[in-house]
């Protein structure tokens, strides 16, 4: 580190000086924020939560306490990383918040970000009225979706599924912390392909859904993301299209998708006009998400499968 940099780590001393100087710093250099962080204010929350284990929604109450030389290193190598590299936030200190819930992340998945957390957190209401019986999340990166949805429904099982091993590698890391081994099992599959032989109430699913366009157009923290969990085909559908086809053979008869597909949502539109996607509105902000009974499923499947 320079002496210019140990300057700047003796110059601001309290956890409210660091938390004003790192939003100023990301702000200044266009840092662009789409990992689950609204602005420079969040990212420097996340950053000084990790370092004190001081809650995020409770820093304020200790902004004037001080920071050790060695706390004050490890933010400038932090903030370093983030202007020069362009890793997000959450990389950087291993941990992403969803659904009120802390995760462990490192660049072997996605960051949680859906605005399916609001639809957990509202207990999928009005699509699910009982509490499931069994829930599958297909591609469950992280396996963050999985476990609150087991967190939300405690008599729930539930099953997550992933192509990457090396996803579900961080996926076991993030149940075995939530101490939910017994609910939320784990399967490597492609698709529907390698899952039990088994019905849900409820399959919930952030597949791939970037298409080329939006690929090619990514700013430059999306590329340290696994483009396995973001790459989706010309149109963003390559793996969408097999979910709405498979997914009524998973679901019980009064069962739910609900997908997430971004951007994506247009060529859907465009693709199926006269299928009855429900697109939800989230007072968080999100969109792109669908829900569809497995009734109007099988309504459509003639119209998925010629096109």
């Amino acid at each position: 580190m320079s002496d210019e940099k140990n300057k700047l780590g003796d110059g601001l001393k309290t956890i409210g000086d660091w938390q004003r100087y790192i939003a100023t710093q990301l702000h200044q250099a266009e840092i662009w924020f789409g990992h689950g962080a609204v602005d420079g204010w969040d990212e420097a929350n996340l950053f000084l939560s990790e370092l004190t284990q001081i809650h995020h929604t409770k820093l304020a109450n200790y902004l004037n306490c001080r920071l050790a030389k060695h706390e004050r290193k490890q933010l400038v190598q932090w903030l370093e990383q983030r202007l020069e590299k362009r890793i997000p936030a959450a990389y950087l200190v291993n941990k992403a918040w969803f659904a009120g819930l802390p995760f462990y992340v490192d660049e072997r998945v996605l960051i949680p970000r859906s605005p399916i957390a609001e639809l957990i957190e509202n207990n999928f209401a009005p699509w699910l009225s009982t509490e499931p019986e069994q829930i599958l999340d297909l591609c469950t990166g992280s396996a963050c979706i999985a476990i609150a949805c087991a967190y939300a429904f405690p008599n729930t099982i539930v099953h997550a599924s992933d192509i990457s091993d090396d996803a579900l590698q961080v996926a076991e890391i993030n149940v075995v912390d939530h101490d939910l081994e017994e609910r939320v099992a784990l399967f490597q599959s492609d698709g529907f392909n390698r899952l039990p032989e088994t019905k849900y109430d409820l399959i919930v699913t952030n597949p791939p859904y970037v298409d080329s366009d939006d690929m090619a157009d990514l700013p430059e923290e999306y590329l340290h993301e696994p483009e396995l969990g973001l790459a989706a085909g010309n149109d963003g559908l390559d793996l969408v299209r097999e979910i709405l086809l498979q997914s009524p053979d998973y679901l019980t008869a009064d069962g739910v998708l609900i997908c997430e597909v971004g951007n994506s949502w247009v060529h859907m539109t465009e693709l199926w006009p006269d299928v009855p996607f429900v697109w939800l509105s989230f007072e968080h902000g999100g969109e792109g998400v669908f829900a569809i009974s497995r009734t109007d499923l099988v309504a459509a499947q003639a119209l998925f499968s010629t096109q």
